[in-house]
């Protein structure tokens, strides 16, 4: 082997080899190898597994020359296949002129020739943040927090937001939040000098100079998955003009969109970040409302938001807030906070202080268990009571990719375990693994280009995750946009109607 280094070269179309990785055993078998060669690799392959102390997941593969799994070609330098795409022409008249189909090449010097990057199909899940750190994280953040400002557009100008509706967001409005934050100054070896001359009683030239150079400003702008493009128009046109002229050379402008916001904002709610239907100031719907309180891969990515009204959207694994109106004028109506059977002990006391932050005195408040609902208000509220799920465990599961060509080539991501239902591009394939099935999901601006590299793409990835997890195998399952089943969509929070081209 070159340079320790295995190479495609070494495999002889004549011969049959044994690639030993300890967790997989892989035999590649040439095109014009003996029969006779061929059933005894097979036989001393199984032998050679069995002689070693292995992982449980250890298998024995058999790999025949043209045909190799993705798996067995990630170990060699430099192993790539490549297709042939012209970009400028119909997928249809490239096949039937240069009969691209079925044939693979291997050059990737070439212009014209895409190569494929599906790293991340093979990278581990990445694992959820313990408790602990992410109330460090919180604390940090909020200890360098020294003031935060926000606002609210409320029709063509935005207005100061009282301090009482922090962490309440609506999905058909924008909202700005201007956060000053304590920079700690480094100073050099001359200024320490000059310091210690002059001792802490400087000029107040000096006590100016220090008192600029240790904060900054940041803008964070937050759309609602139903708000208009008009507000960010309006912030850039005015808001962000007079912060530039307040805080010149100190201000960072964030622009964020509903459950995609940034880490360091959401810490400052610590935790009560709620995200309403509808418009702030509009009428007061007599209708229940329900709320469904989740935390992706981190207790900073926890959000309450409110759901559709139905007991089917329950979950034993999880806390929801249901709120019932009344008529009554002394009494505004009765909210429960449903703890599910399984839920977390610290989600649901924070489901209880949501509830309280949520809710003054004029609403009766109650904490029920699931099992312990109440019939007259509970279920009647809620629309009777029907199935609901009663395990969430696509949640140690749950992964998203994303297939693209956008780079020139074919390319496979991930998206953080903090994904949500924006993150479905429309023009690209997404893959969803839930733990039980990968779900192929087609936006309705994909080209067939990507649609057969995606496939391919995830059955690679179904064959790796058979050969990781075999106790879990997973099913293929395509879904269009618009037909997506309920496994698909309880992978997300706050499931609702695609957004639609807005101004």
């Amino acid at each position: 082997m070159p340079e320790l280094r295995l190479l495609q070269t070494l495999l002889d179309t004549k011969g049959v080899y044994i690639l030993d990785c300890l967790s997989d055993v892989f035999i590649w078998i040439g095109r014009k190898s003996p029969r006779l060669v061929r059933a005894a690799a097979l036989k001393l392959g199984q032998e050679v597994c069995t002689m070693l102390h292995r992982p449980k997941h250890a298998t024995v593969t058999r790999n025949l020359e043209g045909t190799e799994c993705q798996v067995f070609k990630s170990k060699f330098q430099n192993w790539d296949d490549v297709l042939k795409v012209d970009y400028t022409r119909a997928a249809e008249s490239v096949e039937q002129q240069q009969g691209l189909q079925g044939k693979v090449k291997k050059d990737a010097e070439k212009k014209d020739e895409m190569k494929a990057d599906l790293t991340a199909l093979f990278l581990p899940r990445q694992p959820p943040m313990v408790l602990t750190e992410a109330e460090q994280m919180m604390e940090e953040w909020n200890e360098d927090l020294d003031g935060m400002e926000g606002f609210v557009l409320e029709g063509k100008k935005f207005a100061r937001l009282p301090e009482e509706e922090f962490g309440h967001f609506h999905t058909q409005d924008c909202y700005v939040f201007l956060c000053r934050y304590w920079v700690p100054v480094e100073y050099d070896d001359e200024d320490k000098e000059k310091k210690e001359r002059h001792g802490h009683h400087g000029g107040e030239e000096e006590e100016e100079e220090r008192v600029e150079e240790d904060f900054q400003c940041v803008v964070y702008f937050w759309q609602g998955r139903q708000a208009s493009n008009m507000g960010w128009l309006t912030f850039t046109f005015s808001l962000q003009k007079k912060f530039e002229s307040l805080f010149p050379g100190k201000l960072e402008v964030v622009r964020m969109t509903q459950q995609q916001e940034n880490l360091k904002f959401l810490s400052h709610f610590k935790r009560k970040f709620i995200v309403h239907k509808g418009k702030r100031k509009q009428k007061i719907d007599a209708q229940p409302s329900l709320y469904h309180i989740r935390t992706n891969g981190s207790a900073l990515c926890t959000r309450t938001i409110q759901i559709g009204t139905d007991s089917s959207n329950l979950n034993s694994e999880f806390c929801f807030i249901l709120k019932v109106p009344f008529e009554s004028t002394d009494n505004q109506g009765i909210v429960y906070t449903w703890v599910g059977r399984a839920a977390d002990p610290d989600e649901a006391k924070l489901a209880e202080d949501i509830m309280n932050c949520m809710f003054d005195d004029t609403y009766s408040k109650q904490v029920i268990n699931e099992g312990e609902e109440p019939e007259n208000f509970f279920w009647v509220g809620i629309g009777c009571q029907k199935v609901y799920d009663e395990d969430a465990d696509y949640m140690k599961y749950a992964r998203l990719f994303r297939c693209s060509n956008e780079k020139g080539y074919f390319a496979v991501s991930e998206k953080c375990s903090d994904f949500c239902q924006d993150d479905l591009a429309d023009d690209d394939i997404m893959l969803l693994d839930n733990g039980k099935e990968v779900y192929m999901w087609v936006g309705t601006q994909t080209s067939q280009v990507e649609i057969k590299l995606s496939l391919k793409a995830c059955q690679v990835y179904i064959q790796h995750m058979r050969s990781k997890e075999t106790e879990t195998p997973r099913k293929l399952r395509l879904v269009r946009k618009g037909n997506e089943p309920h496994c698909f969509t309880r992978c997300f929070h706050g499931w609702g109607a695609f957004k639609t081209a807005l101004a």
